[in-house]
């Protein structure tokens, strides 16, 4: 130890320290115990995570429902199907969209380990576990795990369902246009185009040539006669940034009162909004059915006008709120008379005050829904093949944004990244690892802001109260 005097300055005492060096080789340990092994500091967010499935008995019921698709006595056990549905939750959490992401990730975390509940002595799941356990798993599996965080969701009182906003989204599937085929020949596009140009006088095109005589061409590749030869659940469609590509459709239908997503379903490119909009509202139907919930208002853009389907909404008593696009004059003289009558009402309806409101808040939720399941949750691309492949996984990621809803409401933080920065130190200071919120002793100015983000209300609700991130900027500034 060190004593440093300066004049007009206190004696400071520096503790001498040697510098250390990183060493270029390590040799390795002949025996280690587990607890000389390094333990998980913990995560503020996956530890209430955590609880919060633990409390809905999360990993007992997805067990008890997986049980038929193993066998009873034969063979070495396999990995717990909470392990696998938690493990696709972190995919969301950390927006990684690949299998092999998910598993390095996992396997790297002292945090994630433990919320998976696997110890540093063993080995995480690869992703060819997660793989064949999607396999043995069928759709209707994932769909009952989606409905349990539902549950979960009605069980903390969020869950209302009497209002629905229903929209879609394109998802990039995992093949390449370059590999699409003729469905009647079995050409490739190249190959086609060849012949095409033989047709019409050059003999033998360059790839120059091709691709000039491409430009000029006014019929492009449809559905109708191409598929691709990777992925035939597929469809060719135009992506959000203008760039055609195979594809699938995601659909949500979003309560508009918790921004919970009562419904997720993935369906062919090629196929209509207004197709789709009976099937969403039904599949609505059933997950509300389990909490005594109805569905009363279908609100869509006017991609999902149809009067048709107009009419089969109002038949089951839902309401609906569907702009009408530009058309000619209709004439209803060769259509039901319930075609009719359910046009005029939605058109009434929409034209309203209260239908103006209930657009602007379902382009509002739905498209948050959107963003974080697909943008931030790693959901846009999939690498997955087969409609069926892509629609389990993404179940389970609009599940883990459900999760993330209830967190918000319950502790108000929705995803772990949000801790990070000004988050991240509300969260030091005020919250503990038991989740309840207590004081840190701090000395200074900081300790004012410190007390009054404890006063808060909890779950914050931003309308009726401070914003919690405008409190920690100022707290981060008086640190």
């Amino acid at each position: 130890m060190v004593s440093v005097c300066v004049e007009g300055v206190p004696r400071v005492e520096v503790v001498a320290m040697a510098l250390g060096r990183r060493r270029s080789s390590h040799q390795g340990e002949l025996f280690v115990t587990s607890a000389d092994l390094p333990q998980p500091p913990g995560h503020a967010f996956y530890d209430r995570l955590n609880a919060l499935l633990a409390e809905a008995g999360f990993d007992r019921f997805v067990e008890d429902l997986c049980r038929p698709h193993y066998a009873d006595e034969v063979g070495r056990p396999s990995v717990p199907p909470g392990t696998y549905f938690r493990m696709l939750f972190v995919g969301y959490f950390e927006g990684i969209d690949s299998q092999r992401g998910i598993a390095w990730r996992c396997a790297d975390s002292l945090s994630l380990r433990a919320f998976l509940a696997i110890p540093p002595t063993e080995a995480t799941p690869d992703h060819s576990s997660l793989t064949k356990i999607r396999k043995r798993l069928p759709e209707v599996i994932h769909e009952r795990v989606f409905a349990h965080v539902l549950a979960i969701a009605h069980e903390k009182r969020l869950l209302k369902g009497k209002t629905v906003g229903v929209d879609s989204t394109t998802l990039e599937a995992n093949a390449a246009m370059r590999a699409i085929v003729r469905k009647d020949t079995g050409e490739d596009y190249k190959a086609y185009l060849k012949r095409l140009a033989q047709e019409a006088g050059i003999e033998n095109p360059t790839d120059e040539d091709l691709r000039r005589f491409d430009r000029k061409r006014k019929k492009k590749a449809a559905n109708e006669e191409w598929q691709s030869a990777t992925d035939a659940d597929s469809r060719i469609a135009k992506m959000k940034d203008g760039r055609t590509h195979l594809a699938y459709t995601a659909e949500h239908a979003v309560d508009l009162d918790s921004g919970l997503v009562l419904a997720a379903a993935v369906h062919p490119a090629d196929q209509g909004d207004a197709a789709t909009l009976v099937d969403s509202l039904l599949r609505t139907q059933v997950n509300l059915v389990r909490a005594g919930l109805e569905v009363e208002e279908a609100v869509a853009d006017k991609g999902y006008h149809k009067a048709e389907t107009l009419a089969e909404c109002a038949e089951w008593g839902v309401r609906t709120y569907i702009p009408e696009p530009k058309r000619k004059k209709r004439t209803w003289a060769d259509k039901p008379d319930p075609w009719r009558v359910a046009t005029v009402a939605n058109r009434r309806r929409v034209q309203g005050a209260r239908g103006k409101r209930l657009q602007k808040k379902r382009s509002e939720l739905v498209e948050r829904s959107f963003a974080h399941v697909c943008e931030t949750g790693g959901g846009r691309r999939t690498w997955l093949r087969g409609r069926a492949n892509v629609s389990k996984r993404y179940l389970v990621q609009v599940a883990a944004f459900n999760l993330g809803v209830v967190m918000r409401s319950l502790f108000g933080v929705g995803k772990p990244r949000v801790l990070q920065g000004a988050g991240g130190i509300v969260f030091a200071l005020v919250l503990g690892r038991s989740g309840t919120a207590h004081l840190v002793n701090t000395s200074g100015p900081a300790t004012g802001h410190v007390k009054k983000l404890v006063q808060l209300p909890w779950p914050m609700q931003t309308s009726k109260c401070v914003s919690v991130w405008a409190e920690a900027k100022l707290l981060r500034k008086k640190l």
